[in-house]
């Protein structure tokens, strides 16, 4: 049985541009640099807000407690079109009433996660979308925890939730659909 978000382009599971939001959560100063492999996973995320942009994918930005863990790192920062991070104290997104009015305003099916931590933020987050009928993607490359056995053990459980893992490439690539536009050219010199 398919998810019911899942028929949003010629009934294959996967995200349109059209009716995707990238969903970037809590890459913050005093947490960021405890992230195993951090300084790859924060270069991929911000290439793939990046990549975002140039395809017209919305970008949505979180700030889990920022008075206690900072502002958004500067790599992610500048990557984005606009800064205009939703602060939340609830570790699910979902449960932030600024995150859901933005989500309902901008009316797409598809959430494409990245983001810290894997499996606590990332996790909360997929799982409550899910139950509200969109369809999840969670970045496996553009996400982290603490420790790589907690990355793993988030993916696994999203997995078993139903939760598409997936990473850059091939979400980037889902998203062009074909090669040859002016867009194919844009984003080519962020995925070689």
């Amino acid at each position: 049985m398919r998810h019911p978000a899942a028929d949003d382009h010629e009934g294959r599971p996967y995200p349109s541009a059209a009716d995707s939001v990238l969903v970037v959560i809590d890459f913050q100063e005093k947490l960021y640099p405890h992230i195993a492999n951090h300084e790859t996973v924060g270069a991929t995320a911000a290439r793939l807000i990046r990549l975002a942009t140039i395809l017209g994918v919305p970008v949505i930005l979180t700030e889990q407690n920022p008075r206690g863990l900072g502002s958004t790192v500067p790599l992610i920062r500048e990557a984005l079109p606009v800064y205009e991070p939703i602060a939340k104290m609830a570790f699910n997104c979902c449960a932030a009433d600024a995150f859901l009015a933005r989500l309902a305003e901008l009316g797409r099916r598809s959430l494409v996660l990245t983001g810290i931590e894997t499996h606590i933020c990332i996790l909360q987050t997929a799982l409550a979308a899910r139950q509200r009928g969109y369809q999840v993607h969670v970045v496996a490359d553009a996400t982290g925890s603490r420790t790589p056995a907690n990355h793993e053990l988030g993916l696994a459980v999203l997995r078993q939730a139903g939760v598409i893992v997936t990473s850059l490439e091939i979400v980037v690539y889902e998203w062009l659909e074909q090669a040859g536009t002016d867009v194919f050219r844009q984003a080519l010199p962020l995925l070689k």
